[in-house]
């Protein structure tokens, strides 16, 4: 495979088969563009490989390796790339007063400064060709989904960045477009969690909290195809204020429910709804009952 004149390149990070990552992979393929496929594993390089992808070895949380691959797209390009798409990430779920330090550090390394690490070296490439960054965010940056504030802070920080990040590339013609994903059928989401700790907080609800895990894989998650679909559709549009490229994208099941919750109603109705789709109020009676029982006893 090879780079045809004036064709178009991209670069998509976490392309693991069945994920985001991956299916974006087609949909850019299909429409024509070169796509250079990464992900950390030599069985994943040789599956995207197999199917006619350009694939390169590459760990976001390492520098020496975000380096190697920046030197082959160099090889490959001509020092160009006009779509830079960081996909890359992990869940993680526990709750806040549970969680691991050791864990939480990985968590930013994968989903917050290994996009910054992209960036700042991929940079060189993106200004030469006057390109598009699409970092991969969440609704779980605006919305408290249980026991992932861990993981709702890492997209909530990617939120903030691409927002200065896109003013600051302004003025080289570099643009920025940060995809809001709803509940989408992932990878991300398949892969094994925690248990709650005995001494958690919340064991007495352990079997609310098992639902919760894979809760995002429930109805109204979005095909990963069809999700691909629309963000690589949005990609390619022209600039235009009204119906161009937009900055943020909403897409994925239930995001266009959030932002129009938040646009009428503001936080207090995603708090409210959040309360009652995840059940707290039983755990709120649970404790209240035991510190009447208690206090009885004390009496």
């Amino acid at each position: 495979m090879s780079l045809r004149p004036r064709q178009k390149t991209v670069l998509v990070t976490g392309c693991s088969s069945g994920g985001i990552g991956h299916a974006l992979c087609q949909k850019f393929q299909k429409q024509g563009l070169y796509v250079i496929a990464t992900a950390r594993r030599d069985d994943v390089i040789a599956e995207l490989v197999a199917e006619g992808f350009d694939a390169l070895q590459l760990d976001v949380t390492s520098k020496e390796s975000i380096a190697a691959c920046h030197k082959q797209v160099q090889d490959r390009t001509g020092g160009r790339l006009d779509i830079l798409v960081n996909n890359a990430g992990r869940i993680h779920i526990s709750p806040a007063t549970d969680l691991s330090m050791s864990d939480v550090r990985t968590t930013f390394e994968t989903n917050v400064f290994g996009v910054m690490a992209m960036v700042k070296t991929f940079i060189d490439h993106i200004i030469a060709a006057r390109g598009l960054i699409i970092n991969i965010s969440s609704c779980a940056a605006v919305t408290p989904y249980m026991f992932a504030s861990a993981y709702c802070a890492s997209k909530g920080a990617i939120v903030s960045y691409s927002r200065t990040l896109r003013q600051e590339l302004r003025p080289f013609g570099v643009r920025v477009m940060v995809a809001m994903a709803g509940t989408v059928k992932s990878n991300i989401a398949k892969k094994p969690q925690p248990c709650l700790a005995p001494d958690s907080l919340y064991s007495k609800m352990g079997d609310l909290y098992t639902r919760y895990l894979y809760l995002s894989q429930e109805e109204e998650a979005t095909d990963t195809d069809l999700f691909a679909k629309e963000l690589v559709s949005n990609a390619l549009k022209p600039e235009g204020r009204l119906f161009g490229r937009p900055d943020w994208l909403w897409c994925g099941g239930m995001s266009r429910k959030v932002w129009w919750a938040l646009k009428l109603f503001g936080e207090w109705v995603i708090d409210w709804r959040t309360w009652e789709m995840f059940g707290l109020a039983k755990l709120q009676k649970i404790v209240e009952d035991e510190r009447l029982e208690n206090d009885s006893k004390l009496n």
